[in-house]
């Protein structure tokens, strides 16, 4: 019975841990993962695309947007395959910076399945994307990236 009980409590913490990895991702003030961005879009039509209220879905107090009713379904069935790493900051202010900076949705990448998004803005008074310097050194950043990541999540 008490092997039980640690079964079933181990479970829990499980599913609770599911649904924070979620919780976690960037939103805006109002709670809107993305800045309202298609998460499945950037996979199945591989482009930014931005979602609407009609196809919304709500997790963990964080709303998704999706730009169909499709894309919005196939994110229920499994978010984990859709969601950004490094839970959608900048992948190259991890890498570089150590840092969660919020990124630009229209600028991204996918990588062997998942998918990366990037500052794109002003930076010191000048324009900078940081997809360029990324595709200039990829593999080493995205190992320094991932190392950095496990003490900023």
């Amino acid at each position: 019975m008490k092997n039980l009980s640690f079964i079933i409590m181990l479970c829990m913490v499980a599913i609770g841990q599911h649904g924070l990895a979620q919780s976690k991702v960037y939103s805006n003030e109002n709670n809107i993962a993305i800045n309202g961005y298609d998460l499945v879009a950037y996979f199945n039509r591989h482009e930014a695309v931005r979602g609407g209220e009609a196809f919304s879905y709500t997790s963990e107090g964080k709303k998704f947007y999706f730009a169909t009713a499709e894309n919005r379904d196939a994110f229920k069935a499994d978010p984990q395959k859709y969601l950004p790493q490094f839970d959608g900051y900048c992948a190259f202010a991890v890498a570089m910076q150590n840092a969660k900076v919020p990124a630009d949705p229209r600028t991204f990448k996918l990588r062997d399945g998942k998918l990366y998004l990037f500052f794109n803005d002003y930076y010191e008074g000048q324009p900078f994307n940081t997809i360029v310097p990324w595709n200039a050194s990829e593999t080493q950043l995205l190992s320094k990236a991932e190392a950095n990541w496990q003490s900023l999540k």
